[in-house]
């Protein structure tokens, strides 16, 4: 087995409070300054600039997976994480016709934009990528095991967006893939006050919005190879792969 360094929650200048620095090239860099091995490129509610990140990190050593932070009905935050290109653009369409038609104020929230790795404009997203979409927690896990892909609810500690706030629990028979912790709280500090979770997989990611929070928080995964499935069995415990969170 391979112990592989992972932040699995990462946003680009797509994302509406993403840095306007969080461009392709810039990530790629960082993250192998910050001795990443895999990183999963999650804007809110689209995955339009994670396969530009993935042609340079590929060139370079780094894997990276595309994915998405996706916004529920409920206003509650999960990830979304794929590696076949068809998955992906699967994924992506059903972002589309579920995004409300809400209109960015670039004022107030910022630029929406996909670059190439010329960091040259290449897409605008007009819709306001912050909205929740009209699919319930239930319906998009399921579109997203229906595409492969993994399924985590994210930064379950947080007091906005996370799934425990907005409903007051993690459902039991939500089929989660593992839980995100932010960089704030321990796993034992977190099972600690809520022992229903504590047969839960739990992930710690940077969240990152700016470079320099790339990496700050990070997941070890202990696996053959940096593929999708290899990752699976490792947040399930299963054929001796398993995954260790950030040494705070």
């Amino acid at each position: 087995m391979n112990s592989f360094k992972a932040d699995l929650h990462i946003h680009t200048v797509l994302s509406p409070c993403g840095d306007l620095e969080m461009s392709p090239d810039a990530i790629v860099q960082r993250a192998l300054a910050q001795k990443l091995d895999i990183i999963a490129i999650t804007d809110h509610n689209s995955t339009r600039q994670a396969k530009v990140i993935r042609k340079l990190g590929a060139a370079q050593g780094l894997k990276v997976f595309c994915g998405a932070e996706v916004t529920t009905k409920e206003e509650a935050h999960v990830l979304a994480i794929f590696e076949e290109d068809d998955d992906i653009d699967r994924f992506q369409e059903y972002l589309d016709q579920h995004l409300p038609n809400i209109m960015n104020d670039v004022k107030k929230f910022g630029y929406q934009v996909a670059v190439d790795e010329n960091n040259d404009i290449v897409f605008e997203e007009e819709r306001l990528l912050i909205s929740a979409l009209d699919q319930t927690v239930d319906q998009i896990e399921a579109k997203v095991h229906e595409l492969n892909g993994l399924f985590i609810p994210a930064h379950i500690d947080k007091f906005k967006f996370s799934i425990v706030q907005q409903l007051g629990f993690l459902p039991f028979d939500l089929k989660v893939d593992a839980v995100e912790l932010s960089h704030r709280t321990t796993k034992e500090e977190y099972v600690n006050k809520n022992s229903y979770l504590k047969n839960y997989t739990f992930v710690q990611n940077s969240d990152a919005h700016f470079l320099e929070q790339i990496g700050t928080a990070y997941t070890l995964f202990n696996i053959k190879n940096r593929n999708l499935q290899e990752m699976k069995l490792a947040l399930h415990n299963q054929q001796d792969r398993f995954i260790l969170n950030s040494p705070f």
